[in-house]
């Protein structure tokens, strides 16, 4: 998909909402619609997306040369602001003040505030809330970068668990861990989260010097960036053989991911996916320990929507791209995830991670 058509398809996005503009800062959505991508900065930088008129990007007058080189520079009105100007009133100017405008979740609170001197508070709201869907769908580019960057993340797990884990630190392990991603396929490294023992519990856990001891049932979350859009995967291993305990988990939180993914159709409210996966971990009586959704979507960022959450009734649509990652989490002992990127077709889902999903014995 074009820039071009997708701006119109945000324009269109907009007036559906009843909006009479959006009002985008620095932003995965501003590199989603024009490919320009700027620092934040104290200086205020803008693209508006009105239904009725063509787009303006506002920038810094410094900044204005980067803004043309960028790849919608020369087919979109840039115009410039200078040091000592007010850009708040520049925007007031180009939108009606009484109107209903979404605002880009990243904005600054300063900049915010800026334009509520021009513009009236009431009327402004969160994209995220008024436009959820405007990056949701897919076009076959995205489809295309978010399958290779699946693809480097596999390869990055296959590759790790030959490497050994007894006697290493989890610190030791996410930097094997960054290094791989880069070998495969990926630009930039997001996050590594490695729980060892007790640490699995914890689902955001940050890698520590805890040294890696025999039965310990390790959590391996990490991901990053391809040409911008972003992997994520995780799988649990245990070191040396699981006791019965730790293999009755794993197999329950495989059948829930399991069961979520059968869920994905066209048509079907989110929730539902995040209830085909919690019904099979409430059912063993582990509900409690299910402490997060079962999914998020992915693609310029690591967590966008849809979100695969109880209270979601969004449906799902051919080219939607999320996580599906159930867990058990049993705090002061172990923790279980396991989570795959997944796209919705006209038929149901494919999985763009294929790492295998059985508890994996390494030592």
């Amino acid at each position: 998909m074009s820039y071009e058509e997708r701006l119109r398809r945000a324009r269109a996005t907009a007036d559906e909402a009843g909006l009479a503009g959006l009002l985008l800062p620095p932003s995965p959505d501003l590199v989603y619609l024009t490919g320009y991508d700027p620092p934040p900065l104290e200086r205020l930088t803008l693209l508006i997306v009105r239904p009725a008129d063509d787009p303006v990007l506002v920038v810094p007058e410094l900044e204005r040369p980067r803004a043309l080189d960028s790849p919608m520079g020369r087919r979109l009105e840039v115009v410039g602001w200078r040091d000592g100007e007010d850009p708040y009133e520049l925007v007031g100017r180009m939108v009606p003040a009484a109107a209903k405008l979404g605002v880009g979740d990243r904005m600054w609170a300063s900049h915010l505030l800026g334009l509520q001197r021009f513009l009236d508070a009431g009327g402004l709201v969160a994209t995220s809330t008024a436009v959820p869907l405007l990056r949701a769908v897919k076009d076959s580019d995205e489809l295309g970068l978010l399958e290779l960057a699946g693809r480097g993340a596999d390869e990055a797990f296959e590759e790790v668990v030959g490497l050994g884990f007894l006697g290493t630190t989890e610190a030791e392990i996410g930097e094997r861990l960054a290094a791989l991603l880069r070998e495969h396929a990926h630009d930039g490294v997001n996050f590594t989260i490695v729980g060892s023992g007790p640490n699995g519990a914890s689902p955001h856990h940050e890698p520590t010097d805890r040294r890696i001891g025999p039965g310990d049932p390790v959590v391996l979350d990490f991901g990053g960036r391809v040409r911008g859009y972003c992997s994520d995967i995780t799988r649990t291993i245990v070191i040396g053989r699981p006791t019965p305990e730790i293999r009755e988990v794993h197999d329950i939180v495989r059948e829930a991911q399991e069961a979520a993914y059968r869920a994905v159709r066209p048509g079907v409210p989110a929730e539902e996916v995040d209830r085909a996966a919690r019904g099979i971990i409430e059912a063993a009586g582990y509900g409690e320990s299910f402490i997060h959704r079962t999914g998020h979507g992915i693609g310029l960022e690591e967590h966008e929507p849809p979100y695969i959450v109880r209270g979601n009734a969004d449906p799902l649509q051919p080219g939607m791209c999320f996580s599906i990652e159930p867990g058990i989490y049993l705090e002061g002992r172990f923790g279980v995830r396991i989570e795959d990127i997944v796209a919705v077709t006209d038929r149901g889902a494919v999985r763009f991670n294929e790492a295998p999903r059985e508890l994996v014995e390494v030592v």
